[in-house]
């Protein structure tokens, strides 16, 4: 059976071609900064996002919680979105790892506004945490995929900055965002303290991310990479997949975010369907099934070759990627219906 994956754009494998980059990879010792691999990696990515200085990550989970680790004291206060990755997705790591307090702002899919976040900053007193950071998700998985706008960014960064609070973007679909703004990714990076890339999503790589800020924070965020066990020897063929997918599968997520957008006009016409076109923006769609079982039509989708995750009681999320063609999304489309009108 020709299984259709929709489950996560982290379900990617290596191409034929990246495979051989990283078979020819130079490599050295990462730890010891003589891996030359993983030095133009972070060199690239630097430049790419407007920052001084990279540093190579095994996650970006890891790249979330090393930058709240620099950022935050204990008692900290991080504002973020109520769907954010670091609220949702990182086991409690900000307040069992860097001590610090999120607190979540109501946002529009993902988003929250200048006014929310000036809202929020608490006033300078002993009796009050610290509010330090402000987060941003790019784009917002949870949200639906949705893009942070640049201009709602950099007013939100504005008040940010007025306040003297950092700034920290989790830019796991970053270039996601940038290819359907039409926007340079340094465009997000300038307004960062720190931010930083996936390559284990929509780039296709098997594993990593790279975060970027400044000279004195990477100096700061490598200490805590060597603290937890995250520094690498030779990680250079690791680091070679990256520079591949830069240079390669950047301009091809276009053809992805089609290929969602293909996906979720082709499911809205099934009754048993609710879903907003407007909140198709990038390669993630949601969905809803209401009075149906999400797990179990999931469940029911794998078992016919489709594999495509329940994000609740009544909700699905579909996720393309370099893996899947638009024949795949179409052919995926019609065996949901199929399996739909069988619940009827």
């Amino acid at each position: 059976m020709n299984r259709i994956n929709l489950y996560s754009d982290t379900q990617t494998k290596p191409t034929a071609a990246m495979r051989e980059a990283m078979m020819a990879a130079e490599v050295g010792d990462e730890q010891r900064g003589d891996d030359p691999s993983v030095n133009a990696l972070c060199d690239r990515a630097a430049q790419l996002l407007g920052q001084e200085a990279a540093v190579f990550l095994p996650s970006g989970t890891m790249a979330n919680e090393i930058s709240l680790w620099v950022h935050c004291r204990p008692g900290d206060e991080i504002l973020c979105d109520k769907t954010a990755h670091i609220t949702n997705f990182e086991g409690g790591g900000p307040s069992a790892l860097a001590g610090a307090l999120i607190t979540s702002l109501d946002g529009d899919r993902g988003r929250f506004t200048a006014e929310q976040v000036r809202a929020a900053i608490r006033p300078d007193s002993r009796y009050f945490p610290r509010t330090r950071v402000v987060a941003l998700e790019q784009t917002a998985n949870l949200a639906g995929g949705t893009v942070w706008p640049l201009a709602q960014a950099e007013e939100v960064v504005e008040v940010a900055r007025e306040a003297g609070l950092t700034v920290h973007m989790d830019g796991a679909r970053l270039l996601n965002a940038t290819t359907a703004l039409g926007c340079e990714p340094a465009a997000f990076g300038r307004l960062s303290d720190s931010i930083w890339i996936d390559l284990s999503k929509g780039l296709g790589c098997p594993v990593g991310a790279v975060l970027t800020g400044s000279n004195s924070f990477i100096a700061e965020a490598w200490r805590w990479k060597q603290r937890i066990g995250g520094a690498m020897r030779q990680a250079g063929i690791l680091a070679a997949a990256g520079l591949y997918a830069l240079d390669h599968h950047v301009a091809r997520l276009t053809e992805d975010q089609a290929n969602a957008r293909a996906f979720a006009e082709a499911v809205a016409v099934f009754p048993a369907v609710s879903i907003d076109l407007n909140s198709v923006q990038s390669n993630i769609v949601y969905f809803d099934l209401p009075g149906l079982d999400a797990a179990g039509v999931s469940t029911a989708l794998a078992k016919e070759g489709v594999e495509i995750g329940a994000m609740g009681p009544h909700t699905l999320r579909a996720v393309t990627h370099l893996d899947v063609s638009r024949q795949d999304v179409l052919a995926a489309a019609a065996v949901l219906g199929e399996v739909l009108a069988s619940c009827d």
